[in-house]
């Protein structure tokens, strides 16, 4: 006899609801395939133990799964800080040499512009943080036997420091001339390099990221100190090209010369000259975006 009912689920082995279809035959052999499953169901299911080479086989399997994913983030974070660099940021330019430069998109001291001229802008810039070092020599701004202290700050900028914090580099790369030593503090962006008069020596520092502000991890190098640049006013040249001390030297001259004329501002007594320096070395000459300046005040 044939019974028409409603579709009717039931659970098969793997524990999966399955449709009986709505026709269902009376029959003794149904009932015993139902009563055969139903035992089968009802018996505990015993959890096979992996075999040693098996276990080795996930441990390779689960390593190579992680070490996928750790080289997506590396990958992506090289890409992050390549694009850094292939799409730079531009200053605002005064000239077509000026528009030519490129600067990677890296934190930066910040300034405001006061004013500017066809020759020089004048900023005022906002306090940051440096780590610097000395290294010997008679040149300094075109970094001629300055690696030696340019690792060493490099060093302490990745990790060798009390902290074992890794930090973001910044731009530009500072370098001056001093005829003093300055204030001891903490440290910020750029590089900065600075001489010393009585002992032929010039200083490099490195700006810091300012989210640290005063709370820069200690250097383990006793070479590596921490200082802090405080407010100023600057007047500012922007040139691209290598950078050397006679060019320095003659854009230094002529910037004086320029300030004289300035009814606003007039050089800072003492003031000496620093260069900042915005690129890698590997960016062409005419993209190199490289800037003088000269602490300024305003006139009584």
């Amino acid at each position: 006899m044939l019974l028409c009912k409603p579709p009717l689920l039931t659970h098969s082995q793997s524990g999966i609801l399955i449709s009986v279809p709505g026709i269902l035959h009376k029959t003794s052999s149904i009932i015993t395939n139902s009563a055969s499953s139903n035992r089968i169901s009802s018996a505990p299911t015993q959890r096979r133990t992996m075999s040693a080479f098996e276990v080795r086989i996930s441990l390779v399997f689960a390593l190579a799964s992680q070490a996928t994913s750790v080289s997506q983030r590396l990958l992506a974070d090289v890409a992050t800080e390549t694009a850094k660099y292939m799409f730079p940021k531009r200053f605002e330019s005064r000239s077509l040499e000026e528009a030519l430069m490129a600067v990677p998109d890296l934190e930066t001291v910040k300034f405001k512009v006061l004013s500017r001229t066809d020759q020089y802008e004048i900023r005022e810039v906002e306090p940051y943080f440096v780590a610097e070092t000395t290294m010997p020599g008679k040149t300094g701004f075109d970094f001629s036997g300055a690696s030696q202290s340019f690792n060493v700050l490099a060093e302490y900028l990745f990790g060798k420091n009390t902290m074992k914090e890794k930090m973001e580099m910044t731009t530009p790369v500072f370098t001056r001339k001093d005829e003093n030593d300055g204030v001891k503090m903490d440290m910020t962006t750029p590089v900065l390099t600075t001489r010393v008069e009585d002992l032929d020596n010039w200083k490099m520092s490195f700006v810091m990221p300012s989210k640290y502000g005063a709370n820069l991890p200690l250097p383990k190098d006793s070479s590596v100190r921490i200082k802090e640049v405080p407010r100023k006013i600057v007047a500012v040249v922007a040139f691209s090209g290598l950078v050397n001390d006679e060019e320095v030297k003659q854009r230094e001259q002529k910037l004086r010369e320029a300030l004289k004329r300035d009814r606003e501002f007039q050089v800072k007594e003492g003031s000496s000259v620093e260069v900042a320096q915005y690129n890698p070395p590997f960016t062409l000459p005419f993209q190199r975006r490289n800037e003088i300046a000269l602490e300024v005040e305003r006139k009584n």
